[in-house]
């Protein structure tokens, strides 16, 4: 489930502004990165199972593993856990309302935090 209107995809930030930002707000990096894209976690583990939320990033210059990049941030997405399968984002997918609720205010407090860094004017 892509969540909406947060303001996270039109964010462009440098990476480490991101990281700390993001780590703040339980939103970690740890190894989903390659030289170009990066994934940022927070994972909920409540009764009716185990969910990420992921706000992804992309760099169109840069080097991720150099830590010099300037980050795009995409549509953050709520995904539900299958093991051994993997994050199913689909619209066949029920996401308890808290949680919902719980991810809209995480990414608004992102955006807020991250607005004054954003490089897009």
């Amino acid at each position: 489930m892509y969540i909406e209107n947060t303001g996270i995809e039109n964010i462009v930030a440098d990476l480490s502004v991101l990281d700390e930002i993001m780590s703040k707000h339980d939103l970690i990096r740890a190894g989903q990165w390659d030289y170009e894209r990066v994934t940022y976690d927070k994972k909920y583990v409540i009764k009716e199972g185990t969910y990420y939320l992921r706000v992804f990033g992309f760099t169109p210059d840069g080097d991720v593993d150099t830590r010099d990049a300037i980050m795009h941030l995409k549509k953050p997405a709520l995904g539900k856990h299958y093991y051994p399968h993997g994050v199913e984002y689909g619209e066949d997918e029920i996401f308890p309302e808290s949680l919902v609720k719980d991810c809209v205010a995480t990414l608004k407090a992102v955006q807020a935090e991250v607005q004054p860094h954003n490089l897009k004017k």
